[in-house]
């Protein structure tokens, strides 16, 4: 396939060109054919008389000038523009997403606060998402040849293959529009998407629920790039509903916060030796904690498997029907219990749902004997946490990468490792013990690089034994663990997408070998819950809700009476 053939039209005209061409579908002439043009017509004009002439000439040399420059500028943006039309091959990652066993999508739910304008939408959506370079582009692999990698080219847009308008009944959307909305999305993750176009769906649901006048559900493949760029990108969509005319903005980072330990710079010598030696035995742990991590991942990955709970997916899970279940937690109750234990945010998330977690787990097996509770408190489960190991694209940065309709200095893709993250299962009479066990989980997982280690290993394993081992092993890993968590910070402010008043963002993803994902994203004061199950194995994804939101009470409650 000719890339040129498949560029975006407008990325290929310049309009210094049609000044000096005329209206019929002639090619772009080269700087050289401008110049004879140029030329021809200032020599007809020139006097021979004396200075008036010579002013004449001189002008018409100063014109000629100019024309040659603004040609050679058209002509290095043309190249420029082909250039970013050539075949991109797709990175290891994404092509890990391409597998059979692998075959992840992310999907965001957004409630709005007006119904949809779809001639709005439409006119949003063709000045951002559709100039980025991954969603104009479509995956291309030589079938004839095995050890060709597939790669991504551009390609023309049509939003009518992108906009789906579903037809629903309209006596369910009226009268139970929520379980419309579950039910429908429910339904979306057993449909495949089409491969002969880009890999992105914006579906229109355009009623009211009890949170929202209309909501919106987008699903991209995950071979497009990981959660964070992809969410990223969908918040350099919106605007700031107080000033249109600016992107949101995002929580302010905290002015002192403790990150790994490989990021920390060396104290000066003025601190003194034992600063120094601090400093120095910060690194001899984390190179220890590097290995038993790299050690745990790696036996993971080939035997080491978790405790059969009624959490845990069974074979073929990433093939079944999942269900997507969100609720409301507040963001202010989440930071009550933070400044009161003196954590992050993260650890908050952490132990509530090693919290909500254990409610689950011994409500379903019914454990009501004391003795046999305390047996077993030291129950563990362990979720695949994806760690994006690159700075993240400002907002800024992604908003100019579709202006621009090609790459810039973002650098996109699938650049995320891996974290084995454990989860206590236990009964503890203070419900802040979940949070000080959150605390030290997550303060041990920063002084390793076991994120970095997994991206290079895994890169280097597909160079190595290819894409199909490579494949085997994250799939063992994700099935011998019992869940995957993630967490997201968004706008700190309230957003419009393409005019619309956003009311919540509930981002998740399917396709990997979990049956329950747990997500958290922050939007203003808010927190959604977002549950993936399997639809079949947790009939009660409600009641598990109603677990982490009941445990983040019992634990703002206790942190109250603390401080």
């Amino acid at each position: 396939m000719d890339p040129r053939s498949t560029a975006d039209p407008a990325s290929s005209s310049t309009s210094t060109y049609s000044t000096t061409t005329t209206t019929s579908p002639t090619p772009t002439p080269s700087p050289s054919s401008l110049r004879k043009r140029v030329l021809s017509i200032d020599t007809s004009s020139r006097d021979s008389r004396g200075s008036p002439g010579r002013e004449r000439e001189s002008k018409a040399r100063q014109e000629e000038e100019s024309v040659m420059a603004s040609a050679a500028a058209s002509e290095a943006e043309r190249e420029r523009d082909v250039e970013a039309a050539v075949p991109v091959p797709m990175s290891p990652a994404g092509r890990l997403f391409r597998e059979t066993n692998f075959n992840c999508y992310i999907v965001a739910v957004i409630g709005l606060g007006a119904r949809v304008d779809v001639a709005a939408a439409r006119a949003g959506l063709e000045a951002t998402l559709v100039r980025h370079p991954r969603f104009c582009s479509v995956q291309v692999s030589d079938e004839a040849s095995k050890r060709a990698k597939p790669r991504w080219v551009r390609t023309t847009v049509n939003l009518d293959d992108h906009l789906i308008f579903p037809e629903l009944d309209p006596t369910a959307t009226s009268a139970s529009p929520d379980q419309v909305i579950e039910d429908y999305m429910s339904t979306l993750s057993t449909q495949p998407m089409d491969h002969s176009r880009p890999l992105w769906e914006l579906h229109v649901l355009d009623f009211p629920t009890s949170e929202a006048a209309a909501t919106v559900a987008v699903r991209m493949h995950h071979s497009l790039g990981d959660g964070v760029s992809l969410l990223s990108l969908l918040i350099a969509c919106t605007r700031s509903a107080a000033d249109p005319a600016r992107l949101p903005a995002l929580p302010p980072a905290p002015a002192r916060r403790d990150g790994p330990v490989y990021a920390r710079r060396r104290p000066p010598l003025s601190a003194g030796i034992v600063a120094l030696a601090a400093w120095a035995w910060s690194y001899l742990v984390l190179a220890l904690h590097t290995l038993v991590d790299v050690a745990c991942f790696v036996a993971t990955s080939l035997f080491l498997r978790d405790a059969r709970t009624p959490l845990m997916g069974t074979e073929g899970v990433e093939f079944r029907r999942k269900r997507f279940v969100h609720c409301t937690l507040s963001l202010d109750d989440v930071k009550l219990v933070k400044n009161a234990m003196k954590c992050t945010v993260n650890d908050v998330l952490v132990g509530v749902t090693s919290a909500a977690l254990s409610r689950y787990y011994f409500r379903k097996e019914n454990d009501t004997n004391s003795e046999k509770r305390t047996r077993r408190k030291r129950i563990r489960v362990r979720s695949a946490l994806l760690v994006n190991i690159r700075k993240t694209p400002g907002l800024h940065v992604l908003a100019e990468m579709m202006n621009s309709n090609k790459n810039n200095v973002a650098r996109w893709g699938n650049l995320i490792g891996y974290i084995v993250l454990p989860f206590r299962i236990a009964m503890f009479h203070d419900p802040l013990e979940y949070i000080r066990q959150g605390k030290r989980t997550v303060d041990r997982k920063k002084s390793s690089l076991e994120a970095i280690f997994t991206y290079w290993s895994g890169n280097l394993i597909v160079k190595l034994f290819g894409i199909k081992t490579a494949a085997a092993l994250c799939h063992g890993m994700l099935a011998n663990t019992t869940l995957s968590f993630s967490s997201m910070v968004g706008p700190a402010e309230k957003v419009e997408f393409y005019g619309h008043p956003i009311e919540y963002i509930a981002p998740s993803v399917y396709g990997h070998p979990h049956a329950l994902t747990v997500h958290y994203q922050s939007y203003m004061n808010i927190i959604k819950l977002v549950l993936a199950v399997d639809d079949a194995q947790f009939p009660d994804a409600h009641q598990l809700l109603d677990d982490f939101a009941e445990s983040l009470r019992l634990i703002r409650q206790a942190a109250s009476t603390k401080s």
